[in-house]
């Protein structure tokens, strides 16, 4: 069996992110089932907007390439502003893009109500038709009251969060055997 790195991305620039939030918990989860994580922040770690040129030679935009290649599984997570993922991960996207051929994906969202809760399929088609990723057919969708302080303060949500994290690893090492 595969036990490739798995890559957490954690796309909300606020300091203050519930996004991050199911970032960390995913990695947690993963480091309790001995699984490699490496995690990229996006509120730590730069990419200029994609320009279609220049941009793609820079240095955080290079390393972030290299992660999504070397990655066994990648998670997304993102805040959902006006129905949509956030700029940050679809910049990424679009900087890295190949990089995400055959990947498996999973989708975390923090937002702000219940409304928005089909946010993600604008990018999971995208990965899924541009690059032929594998998205796993469960999201995490969390609103305010889910979480508390830094943390995750809804069971539901947690065990929705070790799920995801079990059904990614099913289809992953399925994949990469």
């Amino acid at each position: 069996m595969s036990q490739g790195m798995h890559l957490v991305i954690s796309s909300s620039l606020h300091p203050t992110s519930r996004s991050r939030i199911l970032a960390r918990s995913v990695a947690e989860r993963l480091r309790s089932r001995q699984r490699e994580v490496e995690v990229f922040d996006l509120s730590q770690r730069t990419l200029p907007p994609c320009d279609g040129a220049t941009a793609y030679g820079n240095e955080e935009v290079i390393a972030l390439g290299e992660l999504i290649r070397a990655a066994e599984a990648i998670y997304v997570a993102s805040p959902v502003y006006n129905y949509d993922v956030n700029a940050a991960i679809k910049n990424a996207v679009e900087l890295t893009g190949k990089a995400w051929t055959g990947k498996t994906v999973s989708l975390l969202l923090a937002a702000g109500g219940q409304g928005s809760y089909m946010s993600a399929m604008g990018l999971a088609n995208s990965l899924m038709l541009d690059f032929r990723c594998v998205i796993v057919p469960r999201f995490v969708y969390a609103t305010g009251e889910s979480f508390e302080g830094d943390s995750l303060a809804d069971e539901e949500i947690g065990r929705r969060v070790d799920t995801l994290v079990e059904e990614t690893l099913k289809l992953s090492d399925a994949l990469n055997a």
